[in-house]
């Protein structure tokens, strides 16, 4: 269990809140987390590179030359592998990278990454109605005063959409604008501080309670 101060836009200090969530055990947190860590990364590839075989690539369908007698190595088709603009041994094939991971088990990575970053964690005060109009230069004032020193990476968990609150972050590379409803654990072990909403984490313990 955690206890964070809530913070208000002016950073001083308007609450607090607890952060206890069911996690895993010590010998097993970072084998779980780091599975699912793979799995979203290769869930996220494509896996469309391809290359032709020697029976794809155009042309060579006529032998070059004859067989003996020109002094030159045999050769029976100017698409060979050994050939400038000849097939690809081996070369990729579009293939499905798609890992399986239980759900129990995805919720319980989630609940430990999120409670282990519980130290980096900046609980604020809904500043939507702050931002009358979108201002970048406003949102990374209010960063800093909240403690996030400059050249942090930030991920910003918010309960819901807003649209000033993403024209004012969309412009900082630093900082990541997710919902509470899309966590997921690289976005999680990437920053250095999270910086999540008083009702975005409650939303995060009821969704994602044991």
């Amino acid at each position: 269990m955690a206890d964070c101060v809530i913070q208000n836009w002016q950073g001083e200090e308007a609450g607090s809140a607890s952060v206890d969530l069911a996690v895993a055990s010590s010998e097993t947190a970072s084998h779980v987390v780091h599975r699912a860590l793979v799995r979203q990364m290769a869930n996220a590839r494509q896996g469309t590179a391809s290359s032709k075989t020697r029976a794809e690539v155009r042309g060579g369908g006529r032998k070059p030359w004859r067989q003996k007698g020109t002094g030159r190595a045999r050769a029976g088709s100017i698409r060979s592998p050994l050939w400038k603009g000849g097939g690809v041994i081996f070369g990729p094939k579009p293939r499905d990278y798609t890992q399986k991971m239980n759900r129990k088990e995805r919720r319980l990575a989630l609940r430990t990454a999120f409670q282990g970053r519980a130290e980096d964690l900046i609980v604020v005060e809904e500043f939507a109605d702050q931002l009358s109009r979108p201002k970048t230069k406003e949102f990374i004032s209010a960063l800093s005063r909240w403690g996030v020193a400059a050249g942090d990476t930030v991920l910003l968990i918010t309960s819901g959409k807003d649209e000033n609150v993403y024209l004012s972050t969309r412009n900082i590379s630093s900082v990541k604008l997710v919902l509470a409803d899309n966590l997921n654990v690289r976005d999680l072990l990437a920053a250095d501080r999270v910086v999540i909403t008083a009702t975005a984490l409650e939303r995060v313990k009821e969704n994602y309670s044991a």
